[in-house]
Parts: structure tokens; sequence; C-alpha cells
């Protein structure tokens, strides 16, 4: 396996979890970013999750994983919540609840062959903010995951 074929087995892990997620949340790709072997695609959660549906999300995502991956570690810390579990490919999956309540998804991927790696083919479901230098807070409002947000 390649640079871009692994980036494209991130891809669809990510497009598995995030077809899970109901009702859905709008998203927009992160950076990808390329190491000596290994590709790293991200996935940021652009609808608000408020603080009374953040369990919801991290209950909903760990039970996929668990059913599918090895769970390496669970961070219950209230303020910055996370999962983090592995596939029988050695690919590194994690859900981390950042600032705000915004969800980021990232898939690293084992050591493979070097070789250029193009951007994800599929187009996020929320604002794009492809080729910014930063992505905004949350700003997407949901009936069911903002319940309670301010």
């Amino acid at each position: 396996m390649n640079m871009q074929e692994a980036a494209e087995r991130a891809d669809s892990l990510l497009d598995e979890v995030f077809a899970e997620i109901r009702p859905s949340v709008r998203w927009t790709h992160g950076p990808t970013t390329t190491g000596r072997c290994d590709v790293t695609r991200r996935r940021v959660v652009m609808t608000v999750v408020s603080v009374e549906r953040r369990g919801s999300l991290l209950g909903l995502v760990d039970r996929f994983w668990r059913s599918r991956y090895v769970i390496k570690a669970v961070n219950r810390d209230p303020d910055v919540p996370a999962i983090f579990a592995q596939t029988s490919d050695g690919f590194g999956v994690s859900l981390i609840i950042g600032g705000k309540g915004q969800a980021f998804f990232e898939v690293d991927s084992p050591c493979v062959r070097k070789s250029e790696v193009v951007a994800p083919a599929s187009k996020p479901n929320g604002p794009d903010y492809a080729g910014d230098e930063v992505i905004p807070r949350p700003n997407v409002r949901s009936d069911f995951w903002s319940v309670g947000a301010p």
C-alpha cells in the first residue's frame, strides 16, 4: 500500500463512521498531513454539539468502533473527551471533542510506501473550509445535536 492508497482507506473509514451518526452532522475536511511513511486524514464537525449531546455522539461512535476495532484508550475528561481505536490493518482512528464541543475525527495510517497524496475526493456536507488557514468553531445548528447549546 502506498500513501495515496492509505489516504483513500482513511477516507473510507471516515465515511463509515459518519454514515453511522444519526441524525447526521455537518463536517468539513481538516488538513491532510504526511510523514516519512504515513498519512493522516481529518474531518472537523461543523455542527454545534451541545454539552447535553456530547455523550450521545461519543457513545454512538464508541459502540460502532468497538464492533469493528480494538479500543486503545478512552479519555473521560469532561472538557476534552476522546476515543482512540485501531483497525485490524493498523490504522489509528480517533474522535476528540475540543473547544466549544467541536468534534475532530482523525485517521492515521501505518507506515506505507512513499507516494504523492491528493486531496480527498469526497465533498464536505457542511461549509467547505478547504485551503483556509483556520477552521472556525462549529457554526451549523441542529434540532437534535445542538439542543441546549447557547
